[in-house]
């Protein structure tokens, strides 16, 4: 008996105890359910000892359970410093999404990071929320209360770096990845990205340097060594970006844009069997009728007409863009009304990017010859 009436003291000390320290103090109503879970636990006790009745072991671990149990475990918690509100709004949240009640989720959310603003996952969890939702600027706002709180979660950072870019703001973008390369090198998607954007905004000595520092903590990545490539291409150093798609195709035997790139480094080394040789190997996906376009041109160097000709059929019949450049090349005159009129007019969607490095090693390659022509004509009226 005496064990009974000390079990209800000290369900009624901790009742009070939730009562004045949690609800009232920190103006919670989060502990409500606390509170009503152990005032059920202390009336079946009361029953219990009353009546003498419902004495089996897991009728007792319920009513411990209730009383007693559950509200230490939350003091000891929250002495840890964890906030049993905050645990169980974020637990409520999880099991809303996982039913499909997103609605639900975010009021939740909104209430507890308006009660308690400084609650971490909370405000991560409302700007995955809004992010899902396609409200970017809302995003932002929670992620950015997210690194006040936390300055080193790196994943938020680049979370507000891709949102800034989808926003079209770019500087923006590029400004906060670049602390958060400085910060954490090896992280592969957002140094990524930053490279992209500085290749966009032709900064290439600056995308050059932060691929460098990354390829050293992720030598395995192919496409970091291919847009390494491009941009040693844009500032003219051949040789490097050779050695960075070959060693893409190294790493990737299906990076058919690499080998597109290395046809067009290997024609303007004027080495017309390699050029060929990568061309054949590109001509697959976006990069296949550019392919066909290309040996084109190199079979009409190598004067084999007839070759030339296939190929740049399978180019035009395809291509409205380049039938009508197939008309205007100076190379093709001969056999111009042999041309074949697309049927199908395929577009491949490509990136800024890769458009602006096709067109300038093009353009490269056609200046060089100029300047091979002249150069010849110069020695010929010389001699």
């Amino acid at each position: 008996m005496i064990g009974k009436i000390l079990f209800i003291l000290i369900s009624f000390l901790l009742f009070v105890y939730i009562f004045i320290f949690k609800l009232i103090k920190k103006n919670d109503t989060t502990y409500l359910f606390v509170l009503v879970s152990q005032a059920i636990g202390i009336l079946l006790n009361f029953i219990q000892v009353l009546f003498n009745i419902l004495n089996d072991l897991l009728f007792n671990i319920i009513v411990a359970m209730l009383c007693i149990i559950i509200p230490i475990l939350i003091i000891v918690l929250e002495i840890n410093g964890f906030n049993f509100s905050e645990l169980l709004s974020i637990a409520l949240s999880k099991m809303y999404i996982a039913f499909g009640n997103v609605k639900k989720a975010k009021d939740t959310l909104i209430r507890l990071v308006t009660k308690y603003d400084k609650s971490y996952m909370g405000h991560k969890m409302l700007a995955e929320i809004y992010e899902n939702e396609g409200g970017m600027r809302k995003s932002i706002d929670e992620y950015v209360k997210v690194l006040d709180i936390r300055s080193n979660d790196y994943k938020s950072y680049f979370k507000i770096s891709k949102l800034l870019k989808d926003l079209g703001k770019k500087d923006e973008a590029i400004e906060m990845l670049t602390i958060l390369s400085k910060q954490k090198p090896e992280l592969y998607e957002s140094n990524k990205m930053l490279g992209e954007l500085l290749l966009e905004k032709e900064k290439f000595k600056e995308a050059i340097n932060v691929y460098i520092q990354t390829i050293k903590h992720n030598q395995e990545k192919a496409d970091l060594f291919y847009n390494l490539g491009i941009a040693y291409s844009r500032i003219n150093e051949f040789s490097f970006a050779k050695e960075c798609f070959l060693k893409t195709v190294e790493l990737d035997s299906n990076f058919y844009n690499s080998y597109y790139r290395l046809g067009q480094i290997s024609l303007l080394y004027k080495d017309i069997s390699e050029a060929e040789k990568y061309f054949l190997q590109s001509m697959y996906g976006e990069t296949e009728i550019k392919s066909f376009y290309q040996l084109a041109k190199i079979y009409m160097i190598k004067n084999d007409k007839a070759k030339a000709l296939m190929f740049l059929n399978r180019a035009t019949e395809s291509s409205e863009e380049f039938y009508k450049k197939a008309l205007e090349e100076p190379i093709f005159f001969s056999f111009k009304n042999e041309i074949i009129k697309p049927e199908n007019n395929i577009q491949y969607t490509e990136s800024e990017t890769e458009k602006n490095i096709s067109e300038y090693l093009d353009n490269t390659y056609n200046l060089t010859k100029i300047l091979d022509k002249k150069k010849n004509e110069r020695r010929k009226f010389n001699f």
